[in-house]
């Protein structure tokens, strides 16, 4: 099945990569700010936060030397979450929105969660730079531990890509799929230390925190960009293996629902 995947992939590379750049494009001409809404997006959620609770959080944040300690933090975070975020966002809805293309031209339909996927890589490589720029301009610069950066951006990546996929097929016959995400997506992220850190929850629910994948992604994000420590490997490794059998079993339900996916668009 993965090598039936690749040939029809590699047969369509040219329109898998006019797609990804007609997307990306779209995305950028349809507003006058373009290009810069890329960063100011997110950027105003990362300053609304640091208002609102630098001069709390900033006493909970030993290890960073720096005065801007609770906005490194903050950043480092959403690095990790608006990556998540987007590719689980435009998954859930990115066969309804193709629908008539799926009606009108044959190709290969993997070809559009790749699109996806590879265009909210490219915004989140984007961030990453500003990033950069901010973590030097405050005197905050990368250690080393950045390299491992390319690792947890894969494993973000294949499980926010899993649980897109799934959502996003049953999305197509269960439309309330769609309406109950969001709701979803705002409880993980009130669930997930990005905007406060774990040691100021009560030990019992430090724990239940901890059963939530996305702790771990945020952890190691932290610890490379922020602390200049290697990730945990173990819980990482645990999530990457969960992440590769929510992409079976999303592979096995598009193989199913693929017949009747277009009818029911």
């Amino acid at each position: 099945m993965i090598l039936n995947l690749l040939r029809a992939l590699w047969s369509y590379r040219y329109f898998l990569v006019t797609s990804i750049i007609a997307d990306f494009r779209n995305r950028i001409l349809r507003s006058r700010l373009g290009f810069l809404w890329i960063i100011l997006a997110p950027l105003s959620q990362v300053l609304i936060y640091a208002f609102v609770l630098s001069n709390l959080m900033s006493q909970r944040l030993p290890g960073i030397d720096s005065s801007f300690s609770y906005a490194i933090y903050l950043m480092s975070g959403f690095q990790a979450w608006l990556l998540f975020s987007e590719i689980i966002t435009r998954s859930i809805t990115v066969f309804i929105d193709n629908g008539n293309v799926l009606k009108k031209i044959s190709f290969p339909r993997t070809i559009l969660p790749i699109v996806v996927i590879s265009t909210s890589l490219i915004t989140n490589l984007i961030f990453l730079a500003l990033v950069i720029i901010t973590f030097t301009l405050v005197g905050f610069p990368l250690g080393w531990n950045l390299l491992w950066l390319p690792v947890m951006m894969v494993i973000n990546t294949a499980f926010a890509a899993g649980i897109g996929l799934v959502a996003g097929i049953l999305n197509v016959f269960i439309r309330d799929i769609g309406q109950l995400t969001p709701i979803l997506m705002q409880f993980l992220f009130w669930f997930t230390p990005i905007v406060y850190t774990i040691n100021i929850l009560p030990e019992a629910f430090q724990k239940i925190v901890m059963l939530n994948p996305m702790f771990w992604i945020i952890d190691g994000y932290h610890r490379v960009m922020v602390f200049n420590e290697a990730p945990l490997n173990g819980p990482l490794m645990v999530i990457f293996g969960l992440s590769l059998v929510i992409l079976g079993l999303a592979f096995w339900l598009f193989r199913k629902a693929s017949p009747e996916m277009v009818d029911a668009l």
